[in-house]
């Protein structure tokens, strides 16, 4: 039962950790856009700014991705380990019956 607990909070931890860094590369993502251009106090005045380009952000799109994927094999690992469990399989019923219960009927 606790294997099933630890992996719970592993994929629950999992999850909120990579929501918070897709959240974050979203927010990096539109701090350093085009928009960054009309911000700057300078380039309001007298000088002429230009956006040339901003590096590229494919390895963190992948590194959510992979975040994201982990979470569900974390949650994949948990439903294995709740078949382990008591909650998944109830007691076994058959050993009350050699023990003086209810006899399984029998044949004609």
């Amino acid at each position: 039962m606790i294997d099933f607990v630890v992996t719970l909070v592993a994929a629950f931890l999992w999850l909120v950790s990579t929501s918070a860094w897709a959240k974050a590369l979203t927010d990096i993502k539109v701090a350093t856009g085009q928009g960054i251009v009309k911000e700057l106090e300078p380039c309001n005045q007298e000088v002429v700014c230009y956006f040339g380009s901003v590096t590229s952000m494919g390895s963190l799109n992948v590194s959510v991705i992979f975040g994201f994927l982990n979470m569900i094999l974390w949650g994949g690992n948990a439903w294995f380990v709740y078949k382990e469990t008591s909650l998944h399989s109830p007691s076994n019923t058959s050993a009350s019956h050699s023990q003086g219960g209810i006899p399984p009927p029998s044949g004609i």
